[in-house]
């Protein structure tokens, strides 16, 4: 079915709106799903912060080059559905990965992404999804900065321990003569 071109331009418009506003955006090629699957999908896009279209691959290809990306040909062939990444893109990947899985041999299949103005290959934007979050992400850093500084505290406690330990040892040995520790002190 034609698009008018006023239709067109608002599309355009709002896909480009879409990718200023992503930090990614996966794509996928997608046949024969039913309304209740798309919707499902589209559904699970909205709670990892996605927005899914069904796009023309003109268009598409469109949109991208006017955003100063050199798209790759084989991301057009087919249909294609569009996920918009407003927050972090590991969640989506691991939705396309998981809904590719759910579905029939060949009704959903990955075609790739685009991840901070670089073009993922469909083995790459699956392997997005393998990711751990920016949380985690955050934690793994934060122990490696850490670990030196927890070491040497580690290291200087416990030189300060064998310290005190000799210096009770010497005040029992002391008690134990029947020696004034006070005075042996002075």
């Amino acid at each position: 079915m034609a698009i008018s071109r006023a239709r067109k331009e608002a599309l355009v418009a709002e896909y480009k709106q879409q990718l200023g506003n992503s930090s990614g955006i996966m794509i996928a090629d997608y046949k024969g799903l039913s309304v209740s699957q798309m919707e499902d999908l589209r559904r699970r896009a909205r709670e990892q912060d996605g927005q899914i279209f069904v796009v023309k691959n003109t268009l598409l290809k469109l949109i991208l080059t006017e955003a100063g990306l050199i798209p790759p040909d084989d991301l057009f062939v087919n249909t294609t559905i569009v996920a918009f990444c407003h927050q972090e893109i590991a969640p989506l990947a691991k939705l396309f990965r998981e809904f590719a899985r759910e579905m029939e041999e060949g009704r959903f299949v990955v075609k790739g992404g685009l991840l901070e103005g670089k073009f993922l290959s469909a083995a790459e934007a699956i392997a997005v999804a393998d990711m751990p979050s920016r949380e985690v992400l955050m934690a793994q850093v934060l122990g490696t900065i850490n670990a030196p500084a927890t070491q040497l505290v580690s290291v200087v406690s416990s030189g300060i321990r064998q310290i005190v330990n000799v210096l009770q040892a010497y005040v029992d040995k002391l008690e134990e003569a029947g020696g004034n520790p006070a005075g042996a002190a002075a």
